[in-house]
């Protein structure tokens, strides 16, 4: 009894910090924050919640995602009673420069990941299980609190039935159903055997509780943590505003602060409060990961006679630079044999996920790797990838290290068609924050780069090719993020060709029909996007009376663009070849000529500009 009045008093004070934190910021999320407060109280602060507040990264801690990312008050507010954050700090929340963001970024150290963007928690926290079960092996839980609204988001199902394929007996949900949304009520309302009957359906251990009873809160966490091979979800009714009889199951609420006279109402309604209350988490077991120590890389192998595919060479280094970076993860959705990740997968089977054709759960899962120190190398085609963006631009928040691998890019692709021609690629990951994007033309540059890639710390971008393309590179030449190859270069060059990947062998013909005319030109394998190589773009800018760029890519955030950005204070006429028409099915040679992105394309258009 005692246990439970102490676990009232706790979830009290936590009431008066969500309150009193949002009035200060004058605004947030205090309802959403008040129906979850028994639940996240237990979980803490009755014996579950393991954790060394002094060493938050130690590798055994459980670990908590806040998936409905808008009860960040509540979050903050279960530190404070932990002593991990002052009251004065909590006072600074969603202000500027303060560690506590309005929706929980890793600017706080015990945020796991950043979250806010409804839909994304679960599949990190798959990442994390995934981790400590079959990577790491580890005893360490993964919670994630989750809203009843973010319910309706595909990805969640996605990552519930990944998690019950991988029997993540280790991962354990928890749905706040407080029955409102933003604007009124959810698809279910406070029906919980609807979440029940669903949830269970995918193979998972569901707990109906009532969300505000610690008796039965702490029954359901006692059966969750004993693991029987499967996820447990707990589905708990909840009232929104719970504890304040205004804010109560009350419509309009949802992102709005007390004002000074409500919340005085509000504290009245809360009652008298004991600020002193500081608990202990329980410390997890000391126990680390097995430590695996890098060995040097075998050299690159191929007959530089035959041509080769860049994404088998993406598979085949993949294989090569494991033993050099043991902290790797392999994770494709369901089309290795076209990736090529299957020669990882059938060499190194315990790095390898096979996530099926769910990208965001894919991506999800993989930053859930990443914040526990793994290098995700996640691969499916490059114009899939556009339907998990939002997950890719969460995960910049996360300071996640991740390499995408975006295969069959272009209008090259050739016969299937445009669903499946990568278009948007490059720009979509240019457009992430202090991204890299490559994009190599041949075996041997996509071997160096694929190594670079996992050397370089953030978020990487690897397109590669469908089509065999010719060995171009020695196995000496060496590949920098940031980098480029000059390929052909004269005193006489009269126009500038950039290109990259499989246009650098369209520029490379066109070379040799104008040499036999007597017209120079020079040729740059821009094989690193972004970071650009702006003093050889420059050089050649000062050299040459015009540049050409030629890319298999809409013409939009792609190679044009990129170094018309990069030329922008230099008076240089910049052509743009790219994907302009409606794409469609052919021949890759048939489609890089009605795109005009061929070599025929390069050689009118020089002929146009001289």
């Amino acid at each position: 009894m005692t246990y439970i009045y102490n676990l009232r008093k706790i979830a009290k004070l936590i009431r008066y910090y969500i309150l009193t934190s949002t009035a200060e910021a004058g605004s947030g999320h205090p309802t959403s924050s008040l129906s979850a407060t028994e639940l996240m109280t237990a979980l803490f602060f009755g014996g579950f919640f393991k954790f060394d507040i002094t060493h938050p990264e130690h590798p055994n801690n459980d670990r908590i995602i806040f998936s409905k990312g808008h009860a960040s008050p509540l979050f903050y507010s279960i530190w404070t009673v932990a002593g991990a954050v002052s009251e004065q700090d909590l006072m600074t929340m969603r202000k500027f420069n303060s560690n506590l963001e309005g929706h929980p970024t890793v600017t706080f150290k015990y945020t796991e990941a950043a979250t806010g963007s409804l839909g994304q928690g679960l599949s990190i926290g798959v990442g994390m299980a995934l981790n400590a079960k079959y990577i790491d092996k580890l005893p360490y839980m993964t919670y994630v609190l989750l809203g009843d609204s973010e319910m309706s988001e595909g990805s969640q199902w996605e990552a519930i039935q990944i998690a019950a394929h991988y029997k993540l007996d280790n991962l354990i949900g928890i749905i706040d159903v407080n029955r409102l949304g933003q604007r009124g009520e959810t698809m279910y309302g406070h029906n919980l055997n609807a979440y029940k009957k669903r949830i269970s359906s995918f193979g998972w251990r569901t707990i109906t509780i009532n969300g505000h009873s610690f008796s039965q809160i702490i029954r359901a966490y006692e059966k969750a943590v004993r693991r029987n091979g499967m996820p447990v979800m707990i589905i708990a009714k909840t009232i929104k505003g719970k504890g304040v009889y205004f804010l109560e199951d009350k419509h309009g609420w949802h992102g709005r602060a007390p004002r000074k006279e409500e919340l005085l109402q509000a504290l009245k309604e809360v009652g008298k409060v004991d600020r002193s209350i500081r608990v202990d988490l329980p410390k997890p077991e000391d126990q680390k990961p097995e430590k695996k120590y890098p060995v040097p890389v075998k050299k690159i192998q191929y007959d530089t006679t035959k041509p080769v595919a860049t994404r088998k060479a993406y598979g085949n280094a993949l294989v090569r630079i494991f033993p050099s970076f043991p902290e790797m993860v392999v994770l494709d959705a369901e089309v290795s044999n076209s990736t090529y990740t299957e020669i990882f997968r059938d060499t190194y089977p315990e790095r390898f996920f096979e996530m099926y054709i769910a990208e965001q759960n894919m991506v999800g899962t993989a930053l859930g790797l990443s914040r526990r120190g793994k290098i995700p190398f996640i691969s499916t085609f490059g114009a899939f990838f556009t339907r998990t963006f939002d997950q890719i631009r969460m995960s910049q928040y996360s300071n996640a290290n991740i390499k995408f691998c975006g295969s069959h890019a272009g209008v090259s692709i050739g016969e299937d068609g445009p669903s499946q021609m990568g278009l948007e690629d490059i720009a979509m990951f240019r457009a992430i924050l202090n991204s890299t994007v490559v994009y190599p033309s041949d075996a041997i540059s996509t071997e160096k780069l694929v190594e670079e890639a996992a050397k370089h710390k953030g978020i990487v971008y690897i397109r590669t090719t469908r089509k065999e393309t010719p060995i171009l590179y020695s196995f000496d030449e060496e590949f920098s993020i940031g980098g480029s190859k000059i390929l052909k270069i004269s005193d006489k060059d009269v126009v500038t060709v950039v290109a990259a990947g499989i246009t650098i062998f369209e520029a490379l013909q066109a070379y040799d029909e104008l040499q036999r005319k007597g017209i120079n030109i020079r040729i740059i394998d821009l094989y690193s996007i972004k970071p650009i190589d702006n003093k050889t773009l420059k050089e050649a800018a000062n050299k040459t009376k015009a540049i050409i760029t030629v890319e298999d890519h809409f013409a939009e955030g792609g190679i044009g663009e990129a170094v018309q950005s990069a030329l922008s204070n230099i008076a240089v006429p910049i052509y743009s070849l790219s994907v302009k028409k409606m794409p469609k099915s052919g021949k890759p040679a048939e489609l890089l000529d009605y795109e005009e992105i061929s070599k025929s394309a390069i050689i009118a258009k020089i002929k146009e500009i001289i």
